[in-house]
């Protein structure tokens, strides 16, 4: 499945079908992030049932402390 990530097109396996799932593969799942998909910001609740499609464009930001 193609996907344009932080505005990179990135090939991900067929096999993910929710953002949720996309989290994992990319290994943030015990971080702080935020997701928008194709411009609708999604809150965590809904990452479980979001539907990942070819040609979707995701956001993933990852918040970061620092002082």
């Amino acid at each position: 499945m193609e996907l344009r990530i932080n505005g990179q097109q990135v090939t991900v396996p067929d096999t993910i079908t929710t953002i949720e799932e996309l989290i994992h593969h990319f290994k943030l799942k015990n971080r702080t992030i935020m997701v928008e998909q194709n411009h609708t910001i999604l809150r965590k609740e809904e990452h479980e049932k979001a539907a990942v499609e070819n040609g979707d464009t995701i956001e993933l930001v990852q918040f970061v402390g620092g002082g």
